[in-house]
């Protein structure tokens, strides 16, 4: 089954709609399914007195409140038609995650395939109640969050009128880089055990190899944070794929989806026509007379395996030989 990649652009546009559309030609370019933003009125989503993040205070220093970068983050409904007019030009889904209802009442009047639940939002039961509502697709994100915590969020989505098979869960380590030792990536398939759940992965890792894996492991969806350049301003720049990596991702993903095939252990094409090669017959070790019993002392296996094989050894054991054998000549019966 093919995995859902989205690029996360999230807010790397900067507010700024020319970055936007740059930043989606670009992962048009390296073949992911979706891009997906952010939307949110600042005021709704933080209070004056928020700190910053340490990750987000590295990146855009520590005289600005929270509250004051996200308002020079948030993009106008106007934005996002304009977002959407241009995806739909690169032929590239749109999607977006709403961290307030009233964002959410607006992303569910356009007609997206998948509303987000952040991580941040996993015990807000309010937002739970109000996303289920809309009964689409959802992708449910669990960084900071415990097995308890997520099978609280489920109950409320299924009280609430979703059923369990149009919810997403996601692995998530919230931090901006993740470090490697933090992200326990089996914790997805135990997430997915634990609640008979399709599971994804949201990576916050440098590099690209811990998505790679998670595919590996059975994720349905990937979400990775993409930007043209991790040296432009913004919160979450750093811990952002740049175009070529992102394409190598891509690729990588899938060549493992074919690589997983269909899980039934036989022998492939390309392995029929290796076989009578690679295999092998059992031969004559020495000189062999007619009427001659074979024995362990005067038969071996050997290449080619395109005689008897060497799995039928005990059965040859003790038969007289119907005619003479030379040195390595394939046994006969």
């Amino acid at each position: 089954m093919k995995t859902i990649i989205i690029a996360e652009i999230g807010v790397n546009h900067n507010g700024d709609i020319n970055l936007a559309k740059k930043i989606i030609n670009q992962a048009a370019k390296s073949g992911v399914d979706f891009v997906k933003f952010q939307t949110f009125q600042a005021h709704k989503l933080a209070t004056k007195k928020a700190v910053k993040a340490e990750y987000q205070i590295l990146a855009t220093g520590s005289k600005e409140s929270q509250l004051e970068m996200l308002s020079k983050l948030e993009i106008s409904e106007a934005m996002h038609y304009e977002i959407i007019d241009h995806c739909r030009k690169c032929n590239i889904n749109f999607m977006s995650t709403a961290f307030d209802e009233e964002s959410l009442d607006f992303l569910a009047k356009i007609d997206l395939k998948f509303l987000k639940i952040p991580s941040g939002e996993i015990t807000n039961i309010k937002y739970l109640r109000h996303i289920a509502g809309f009964k689409k697709k959802i992708i449910l994100s669990t960084g900071m969050a415990t097995l308890g915590e997520i099978e609280m969020a489920l109950n409320v989505l299924e009280d609430s009128g979703m059923k369990r098979n149009d919810i997403t869960v996601m692995h998530c380590t919230t931090e901006y880089p993740a470090p490697m030792h933090e992200v326990n990536l089996k914790a997805m398939k135990n997430i997915g055990n634990a609640f008979n759940v399709s599971v994804g992965y949201s990576d916050h890792t440098l590099g690209i190899e811990v998505a790679i894996a998670a595919v590996a492991l059975g994720a349905s969806i990937i979400e990775k944070h993409f930007t043209l350049d991790r040296n432009l301003p913004g919160p979450d720049q750093a811990c952002s794929l740049e175009p070529h990596e992102l394409k190598d991702m891509v690729f990588a993903i899938r060549n493992i989806e074919i690589a997983l095939g269909d899980g039934i252990k036989k022998p492939t094409i390309s392995e029929e026509k290796n076989k009578l090669i690679a295999r092998k017959s059992l031969v004559a070790c020495c000189l062999i007379k007619k009427g001659e019993k074979f024995t362990l002392s005067n038969i071996t296996a050997k290449r080619p395996g395109t005689g008897i094989s060497p799995i039928f050894l005990d059965n040859l054991l003790g038969i007289n030989a119907k005619r003479d054998f030379n040195i390595d000549e394939l046994i006969e019966l």
